[in-house]
Order: C-alpha cells, then sequence, then structure tokens
C-alpha cells in the first residue's frame, strides 16, 4: 500500500499565487474581470501544483458541463461499418476536443433507443447535441425539443414544423448531383441511371432531384432504390440490368452504393467505364480511391461538417452564457458546404 498525495486544493493555489480564492475561482472557470498579470500568476500556480478543477464544483459556477452529445440516428452496426461516420465522428471530436469539450456518444436503434436518449438528454447531463443521420419518421426532433438543449443537425431537416428555429450544416446534394448528371451526360451518355439511397433521409432526396432536374424524362426503371450500403447497390444494379440491359451511365448516391454496383457490373462483363460510366457521391478515399477502377465522385468535406456542426453548437452556448442564459443570439439557420466534381477512372 502506497500512501496517495491530497489533490491540491483551491485554498493552495491561492496561497501559491498570493491572491485571494475568489480570484482563482474566477481563473479556474473561465471568469472575467481578473487582471492579465494575476491570471499569470494563477495559471502558474494551478500548473506548479498540478491543480485540477472539481467538475462538479465548476458546474454550479459556470452552468457547464463542457460534454457534448453526439447522436446518430443509426445502429451500431451501421456506424462503426461506414466510413462516412467515422469522418463526421472526426471532425466533431477534433472540435470538441480543442475547447475542452467531452464527446459523448449516443446510437439509437430502436423506439427504446430514442426513449432512452430522449431521457438522457433531459437529465441535463450535456450543454448540448450535435444529431446526424436522422430518418422523416424519427421521432428524436421532438424528444430534443422537449429536452430544452441546444442542437445542431447534421443535414437538412425534413420534418415539416416550420416553426422550429433549426441550425443545421449539409452539403449542396442536389447540386452535386446535377453536376454528376451533366458530366455523364456531357460524356455522350443517354441511358443514365440512378441509385438512390434511403429515401426517408432529405440526403437521398435531394441527390435525386439533382438527377431529376438534369434527366426529367429519364424511364422510371432507371431509378431504383437503395440504402446508401453496397448490398443496396450491388441489388439495385443487377435490377436495372435486369430490366434496362442498354444502361450506359450510373449515377450512385454514395461511394458505398457505387461500389456495390461496380461489383455487379464486373460479374455481368460491364466495362468501366468504356461500356458503363459510374459516379459516386462523398469522395470518401477509403472507398473511391480503392474500387476498380478508381471512382469518380461528389466531394463533400464531410470532417470539416462535424467540425462545423461542433463550432456552431458552442459558439452559441458561448453566447448564452455571456448573455446569462438568454436569448444566444442570431446563429445561422443553416450552413450548405459546397460540393466538387473529383474525376477518376469509373467516369
Amino acid at each position: 500500500m502506497t500512501d496517495t498525495a491530497p489533490r491540491p486544493t483551491l485554498e493552495a493555489v491561492a496561497a501559491r499565487a498570493g491572491v485571494s480564492r475568489a480570484t482563482v475561482s474566477r481563473v479556474v472557470n473561465g471568469g472575467d474581470g481578473v487582471r492579465e498579470p494575476l491570471v499569470e500568476r494563477v495559471r502558474r500556480a494551478v500548473e506548479e501544483l498540478g491543480y485540477v478543477p472539481n467538475q462538479a464544483a465548476r458546474s454550479l459556477v459556470t452552468r457547464r458541463h463542457d460534454a457534448i452529445a453526439v447522436v446518430v440516428a443509426e445502429p451500431e452496426t451501421r456506424v462503426f461499418a461506414d466510413p462516412f461516420f467515422a469522418l463526421q465522428l472526426r471532425g466533431i471530436s477534433k472540435e470538441l476536443t480543442a475547447h475542452d469539450n467531452q464527446l459523448v456518444l449516443l446510437l439509437t436503434e430502436g423506439r427504446d433507443d430514442h426513449a432512452r436518449v430522449g431521457r438522457y438528454l433531459a437529465g441535463g447531463h450535456v450543454d448540448g447535441a450535435l444529431v446526424f443521420s436522422l430518418h422523416l419518421e424519427d421521432p428524436l426532433p421532438g424528444l430534443i425539443q422537449r429536452a430544452g438543449i441546444p442542437t445542431v443537425f447534421g443535414g437538412r431537416p425534413g420534418w415539416s414544423d416550420g416553426s422550429q428555429d433549426v441550425v443545421y450544416v449539409d452539403s449542396d446534394n442536389r447540386g452535386g448531383a446535377r453536376e454528376a448528371v451533366r458530366h455523364l451526360v456531357g460524356l455522350g451518355r443517354t441511358r443514365v441511371a440512378h441509385i438512390t439511397g434511403a429515401l426517408d433521409q432529405t440526403s437521398a432526396v435531394d441527390r435525386l432531384d439533382g438527377f431529376r432536374d438534369v434527366m426529367g424524362d429519364a424511364d422510371p426503371k432507371l431509378v431504383v432504390q437503395g440504402d446508401f450500403t453496397p448490398a443496396g447497390g450491388e441489388r439495385a444494379m443487377r435490377e436495372i440490368l435486369d430490366h434496362c440491359p442498354d444502361v450506359d451511365a450510373v449515377f450512385a448516391a454514395n461511394d458505398l452504393t457505387a461500389s456495390g454496383a461496380l461489383r455487379v457490373l464486373r460479374e455481368h462483363g460491364r466495362r468501366v467505364p468504356e461500356d458503363v460510366a459510374v459516379i459516386g457521391f462523398d469522395d470518401m478515399l477509403p472507398v473511391a480511391e480503392q474500387t476498380d477502377p478508381p471512382l469518380t465522385t461528389v466531394r463533400q468535406d464531410i470532417e470539416e461538417m462535424g467540425r462545423l456542426m461542433a463550432r456552431l453548437l458552442l459558439r452559441g452556448l458561448d453566447r448564452s452564457s455571456s448573455s446569462g442564459g438568454g436569448d444566444a443570439g442570431a446563429a445561422p439557420a443553416g450552413v450548405v458546404l459546397p460540393t466538387t466534381l473529383v474525376r477518376r477512372a469509373s467516369a
């Protein structure tokens, strides 16, 4: 057995710095009104003594937990298999870490999970929430509204209640889809198919709308629903080849879908891009650069989307704190990031 040294106290820091306990408390908790020389003395004393603030006591002063819930409306099997979520979580984590906030990951797979997440968010454990991959009938927006915590959504909201002031970050899904399909048409392709994403998500709907903006008179059999997974891409590609064997181009709703479509085209002896040109969406490098052939795709900055979601939430929390918990001030209702077409060998 070894004796554990007592933790340094606020009083010990005050004595080392030669200031009052109240001054140390203001510096440690990020308060204003302390002259810079005193701030430096307190910081040196904190470092020398190895003082670690008591989070519970600090929360009483700041009314902040320095913890943010990240709610992904997908089961864990999907989240940990899809690199999209890893990229977005990495962006969120980097921004939260830079501001000394903890990330609390919450996943949902069914109604019981929704209720659990709703209870947790309403329980005062976190300062706010970042929510993405919502589906149109998802009860999470209502649960979050009842919890009354600041929230930023990833993706354009799909619910119909226009009275809510919703802050969200999205990519130009419709514009990116238009650019992809125009590129295929510019290659001389006339039988352009689209494998959609899950159409209960706004990103998939927007990409389908972008396809239709260019190919409004397309054969309905050339549009087949997928689900943003490789298996969904395989199934949809087989259906397209069965009904429209003369297809000469495919715009897939994401890179994973495109990877599944490429496998089926290869199985059927179709050369890419000579016989069928293929374009995806996302530009997830672990996928797009490793397909055969490497995938032409629409790039959205997934990691930056995560960073920006976290940044908007933290700024809103800071505004709320500085105004005494009242109106957090004006925040952008929606931020839409641009997309670009990245040309590789598949189209």
